[in-house]
């Protein structure tokens, strides 16, 4: 750093070669050079280069530059060499002469070319020699730093060096910084900086660290920085409703976007892209289908449509999905694969198939995340032998080695198969060493087929690799409660007890009129409590009429019956439910997102549901979809 950073005495020579701007006419080299420079080709103005050093013809800053950025476009790095050696040799020949500034325009622009080749330590070598930096110098090299991966911290020294050497950063300097702060510890001191020298006003500034704060899961101190801004333009409102949608706060991403519209401004695609992430992450659907009549003014982009796509499969709504597929003008990878994952997740595993059946003859060759969803299609179908077909034919057929995701679907297709030793000889036959999500795969699977010798066996090895890891220890005693092992169970709640670790309660929400109701298992805090409790009571005598009986099995504590009874009843999903049919018009589905798995008494329930009120509702929960409708659920009871 030391070497890198010493500065270098600028010394005047006289002029030895002769230069565009010293004559009144130019050397007729010096008018075809510049030409090329502007429109290339790039080979025939690199191959000018001789020349003009045989002719003693020194070419001007501006047609280098222009040069550069040519090469950057359309060349290579060993092009880049080549317009760096004449340059070299140019300026000793030349003693250094002509305009200090001239030369340094040419080194940073040099140092900018060797940063976006992807050359770092050349950049920096170049940037070391350099007798004289301003400004532009030291900015683009920590925005290099900034984006390279290993090298943040280098670029936050790089702005105290600066400093130091009496360069004062700008609003790009901070900008490009800020994505090198990793902690709030780090983005403090700089934010600070930035108050200091007065740039918190600069909409660049304030956008950039909305990004850092967001990155960082502090919606709160973005959030301020946004709310004290003066004046905001559609990059700032981009990074605030970005970056609650990323962080998984997608009702404050939404009530920002109102927020915007209200404003005056219109949305562009980053606007969107980013709403409809954060209705996928809601299950905001209605939000959504707004969004979709903003899309329709960029028919032909892409990425916006696989986003649109994406929301309405994973809000559940199929039949808006199967249209939009339908009838966009492009599809890539991206869109097949969302359809055969979308149908896959919603419970449609057959038609999953077909459309990758169709990928197959019409459509791009499948990737790895397409395999993903074809994998998960056979898991959640029971499809063994299908599973294996596509697995073993993946690296024949489509040129894709399995990754770490192909072999976990693996692991869960043949564990909710109950092929729970076939898992296990497949684990330890694998090319690699299994991670937490392979033997948390393997440990849900035990769960599900009440095999607590191999949960142990599979809990322990999750908790050699994350000792912290309270879920494997959740997963094994409720495995041992489904077994009615109080016993064991209790020792491995005791150990979490000892740790301070706490499960996590049921949550469940539903959309109704643009807001998102949460209810959480055995809480009465929403202000239709009341009511909601009435009409769960009504819909308990109802499905009660069409054979429903409370399993308790399903309560993984040893209480008495009817205490096991409460328990099950103001599970979230039923709270959800009733609060769903008070509120749902009619041929409209009942749409509930969940936080955990759903269990087998709220199934079945939600099943005679769908029957006794001829009600289509939707429950997803982390891995899956469950539409119910006339008493089925589209899983087939296989979840």
């Amino acid at each position: 750093m030391r070497s890198l950073l010493k500065r270098m005495p600028c010394l005047a020579a006289p002029r030895r070669r002769r230069c565009l701007h010293s004559h009144s006419n130019p050397h007729p080299l010096i008018s075809t050079f510049s030409r090329l420079c502007d429109d290339g080709p790039l080979p025939a103005a690199l191959a000018l280069l001789p020349n003009l050093a045989a002719a003693g013809v020194r070419a001007d800053p501006i047609s280098l530059c222009r040069l550069i950025k040519l090469c950057v476009r359309h060349g290579t790095a060993s092009d880049g060499r080549i317009i760096h050696r004449h340059v070299s040799t140019a300026a000793n020949s030349n003693g250094r002469g002509g305009a200090p500034h001239a030369s340094l325009f040419v080194s940073n622009s040099l140092v900018s070319m060797y940063a976006k080749f992807g050359l770092l330590d050349d950049a920096l070598h170049l940037f070391g020699t350099m007798p004289e930096r301003n400004v532009v110098s030291w900015t683009t090299v920590i925005a290099a730093l900034a984006s390279a991966g290993g090298r943040k911290q280098d670029a936050l020294r790089f702005l105290v060096h600066m400093q130091r050497d009496g360069v004062a950063p700008n609003s790009y300097t901070y900008s490009s910084v800020l994505g090198a702060c990793g902690t709030p510890r780090v983005l403090a001191p700089v934010h600070v900086s930035i108050l200091k020298v007065g740039l918190d006003s600069d909409v660049f500034v304030r956008s950039s660290l909305i990004d850092a704060y967001m990155k960082l899961g502090d919606l709160d101190s973005g959030r301020s920085v946004f709310d004290e801004m003066v004046t905001r333009d559609l990059v700032v409102w981009n990074s605030i409703i970005a970056g609650f949608a990323q962080s998984g706060d997608g009702i404050g991403a939404v009530e920002l976007f109102t927020r915007m519209k209200g404003s005056g401004f219109s949305a562009n695609q980053g606007t969107l892209t980013s709403v409809l992430r954060a209705c996928t992450g809601m299950v905001m659907l209605e939000v959504g289908m707004q969004v979709h009549a903003h899309v329709l003014k960029y028919d032909r982009d892409l990425i916006l449509h696989n986003a649109l796509l994406d929301m309405y499969c994973k809000c559940g709504s199929l039949q808006d999905a199967d249209a939009l597929f339908t009838r966009m003008p492009h599809r890539d990878v991206i869109s097949w694969s969302t359809m055969v994952s979308g149908l896959a997740q919603n419970g449609r595993s057959t038609e999953a198939l077909k459309v990758f059946d169709l990928m197959q003859s019409q459509g791009p060759t499948p990737n790895r995340i397409t395999m993903v969803g074809v994998l998960f299609a056979c898991s959640h179908a029971g499809l063994v032998e299908d599973g294996w077909y596509y697995f073993r034919s993946m690296e024949k057929l489509f040129d894709i080695q399995p990754e770490r995701e192909h072999f976990n679907c693996m692991v869960d297709l043949l564990g909710r198969a109950g092929k729970l030793d076939e898992a296990v000889k497949f684990i330890s036959e694998m090319n690699f060493e299994p991670d937490l999500v392979i033997w948390r795969t393997l440990l849900g699977a035990c769960r599900m087929h009440k095999n607590a010798n191999l949960a142990a066996y599979a809990a322990r090895e999750i908790l050699k690799l994350e000792p912290e890891d309270q879920g494997a220890r959740i997963l094994l005693s409720n495995t041992y409660a489904d077994l009615r092992q109080w016993t064991d169970a209790e020792k491995s709640w005791k150990a979490m007890r000892n740790q301070g670790a706490k499960k996590e309660p049921g949550r469940s929400w539903i959309e109704l009129g643009k807001q998102v109701h949460v209810f959480i298992a055995g809480e009465f805090s929403h202000p239709c409590s009341a009511g909601i409790v009435q009409e769960l009571n009504r819909l308990i005598r109802r499905v009660t009429d069409l054979g429903y009986v409370p399993q308790t099995e399903f309560v993984m504590q040893d209480l008495e019956s009817e205490q096991k009874e409460d328990l099950l009843k103001y599970h979230s999903e039923k709270l959800a439910v009733a609060f769903g049919t008070m509120n749902s018009m009619e041929g409209k589905p009942v749409r509930i997102m969940k936080n955990l798995r759903i269990c087998g008494d709220c199934h079945s329930f939600v099943k005679l549901v769908s029957k006794s009120e001829g009600k289509v509702i939707i429950i997803r929960d982390p891995v899956r979809f469950h539409h119910f409708q006339d008493g089925v659920c589209s899983c087939g009871d296989y979840w």
